[in-house]
């Protein structure tokens, strides 16, 4: 017969004595249990004692989480967290050296625990230890010199304790002093500090700015990342992340004043104050010390780390978020001269009247004709394209970068698209406002950066202007994706599905720099990306089945004679093509068709687009 739910076996321990077995009735009071133990062992005032983990937590038993201990649980009589809290807050400031250091590495152990750390907070603990690294720490930096390793495992108790006892979230952060911030600050400044008393300086720096909306500005104005750099040149990955971290959440909470500053910026980031978060992010110089000293020097770069490099790549995207929701204003000129612009350097300003001759409506006539070819829905007035947010002004930064820095690859793309018959050019204006929004969504522009994720692309951080090089690649890619699909104006929306498939499966392949996934989608082309669709839904556990393999052999042969009528029969109705003279001109049009035998293709040319099928009798020849 199984024994009761409710009772549970364990073993408790007491040091100098052989554990005990017991069984735990759940719906007894705990201090009842906790009084029946310390009977077994002769052991007075049982209320000064308290049940405990035996593993490697320590934690506390209490009536909170006493329903997690199960079967075969090993614990531990130990005193009781206020007992202990009690003797810690005292042994701490001993006068002893060694026993001061003691009580502290005791003090950063125990913290871990929630049910001590209230004790601990309730005898005013964090206000003794704030002032143990306010002023305490300026007597025992005397003793350094003969006692420096000491001193520095002193301060790192106390930090780690802090540290522990805060992640609670049981004190606010905003109780703390500027003298405070201030010495945690010197810390992370000073040149050669203790790896672990960095650490810790750098984790409370994070978390003030976090959670105090009061201290981001006095921690912003404490550091410059020019005394954060030397950390990110070191080899230490956690002071790295740490280092990043800080960075980032000062970016978070900065006001949006402050987040949108232009890309280009000449400001010296190694004297920038931190409340300048957008001029950081935009440096070439702390991209390329992220580059060379964290990502590319590190072996293999571990979660936290990742992390925190994802956070900084949302971040700085998100820079682009004020254009991506700014609509486009019709009347304004210096937005308009942006488009005249594409327009010049697509058809460097060919058959241009001069402002002196031709007529106005000449040239809006040939200003409309050009906008069509550069592939805009509304060729009269392109600048409605560029109302829609997202993309909004976005879309427009991104052509004119392409067009300029990318000049031959521009005008080849216009031009190519506007020598096509109508219904298969493939439209730049659209596309590229449509790729814009597609690249928004899959970097995630604009939203704030998931808690758990890590995925971060490393070719992001290899370049000044990443977004706008990742458009110029993918915008190309778009142009040899149409022509690979042979796709019509019809077949847009399914142009862009294949599009943002080639993209995302060359994004998860990681590649280390923009040239490598130029090359990651040179071998995603349209027919690879069919093989793969094919051969993933073979892969699918339901296609190997054999009922469904049974199924498939049996009808097959059906479906191939299916497809084999249709073909004949739309070869049998025929089709109208346009006909190209010898300067590439479509200006006449020719028919074929199938005879109804199969065995002969009659065809002839036609002055205009049929509405219908043209009879045989009319196509002069075969």
């Amino acid at each position: 017969m199984p024994p009761p739910a409710d009772i549970v076996k364990v073993a408790i321990e007491w040091p100098g004595a052989y554990p005990k077995l017991m069984e735990i009735d759940q719906k007894k009071p705990l201090s009842a249990i906790i009084k029946e133990v310390c009977d077994g062992w002769s052991l007075a005032n049982h209320e000064y004692f308290a049940l405990q983990h035996a593993d490697s937590s320590n934690f506390y038993i209490t009536e909170k989480n006493r329903n997690e201990i199960k079967n075969g649980t090993i614990l531990r009589l130990t005193t009781s967290p206020a007992q202990n809290a009690q003797q810690l807050h005292e042994r701490i400031q001993s006068s002893s050296m060694d026993a001061k250091l003691e009580a502290l590495k005791d003090l950063a152990s125990l913290s871990r625990d929630v049910t001590f750390a209230q004790e601990f907070i309730n005898l005013d603990g964090i206000s003794l230890l704030t002032q143990m690294v306010e002023s305490g720490t300026e007597r025992y930096q005397k003793l350094q010199k003969i006692m420096k390793p000491c001193f520095g495992d002193m301060l790192s108790f106390t930090l780690t304790a802090f540290v522990e006892l805060m992640d609670h979230g049981i004190v606010s952060w905003d109780t703390f002093s500027v003298a405070f911030i201030k010495k945690i600050a010197s810390f992370v400044n000073k040149s050669g500090m203790d790896i672990s008393i960095l650490q810790r300086s750098l984790a409370i720096l994070e978390s003030m700015v976090l959670n105090s909306h009061d201290l981001y500005q006095k921690v912003a104005q404490e550091i410059t990342i020019g005394q954060l750099i030397p950390h990110l040149q070191g080899t230490d990955q956690e002071i790295q992340t740490y280092t990043i971290a800080v960075i980032n959440a000062l970016f978070l909470k900065a006001p949006d004043e402050r987040r949108q500053v232009g890309v280009e910026s000449s400001v010296d980031i190694l004297d920038c104050p931190l409340t300048e978060m957008a001029n950081i992010l935009a440096q070439k110089q702390l991209r390329s010390i992220i580059l060379t000293n964290v990502i590319r020097a590190q072996r293999a770069i571990n979660n936290e780390m990742a992390h925190q490099l994802y956070v900084l790549q949302v971040l700085t995207f998100n820079l682009l978020e004020d254009r991506m929701m700014t609509k486009m204003d019709p009347q304004d000129q210096a937005q308009r001269d942006i488009i005249f612009e594409l327009r010049r350097i697509a058809f460097d300003a060919e058959s241009e009247p001069n402002n002196s001759s031709g007529s106005m409506e000449k040239r809006k006539s040939m200003y409309t004709r050009d906008y069509k070819k550069l592939g805009f829905i509304n060729h009269v007035n392109p600048a409605m394209d560029f109302t829609q947010t997202p993309p909004g002004m976005l879309a427009l930064d991104n052509m004119l970068y392409f067009a300029k820095h990318h000049q031959d690859a521009y005008i080849r793309i216009v031009l190519e698209n506007s020598s096509r018959e109508d219904k298969h050019e493939c439209p730049f204006g659209r596309s590229s406002i449509e790729l814009t929004k597609m690249l928004c969504e899959i970097l995630k522009v604009g939203e704030l950066p998931s808690e758990t994720c890590n995925d971060f692309h490393p070719m992001f951080f290899t370049h000044d202007r990443s977004f706008e090089e990742f458009f110029c690649i993918c915008i190309q890619l778009l142009n040899k994706t149409w022509k690979e699909m042979r796709a019509t104006s019809e077949d847009f929306n399914k142009v862009m599905q294949v599009v943002k498939e080639q993209v995302m499966r060359a994004l998860t392949t990681k590649p280390s720099s923009l040239d490598q996934f130029k090359c990651k989608l040179q071998n995603l082309s349209y027919t690879e990306i069919l093989k793969i669709r094919q051969s993933e839904r073979m892969n699918q556990e339901d296609f190997q089945s054999r009922p469904i393999l049974e199924l498939k052999e049996k009808i097959q042969p059906e479906i191939l004679e299916l497809i084999k009528q249709q073909r004949l029969n739309r070869l049998v109705e025929g089709t109208c093509f346009r006909k190209l003279n010898c300067r590439r001109r479509q200006d006449k049009f020719w028919y074929c068709r199938l005879s109804p035998n199969h065995k002969v293709l009659h065809y002839g040319d036609l002055e205009e687009s049929p509405q219908g099928e043209v009879p045989h009798d009319s196509l002069q020849d075969k």
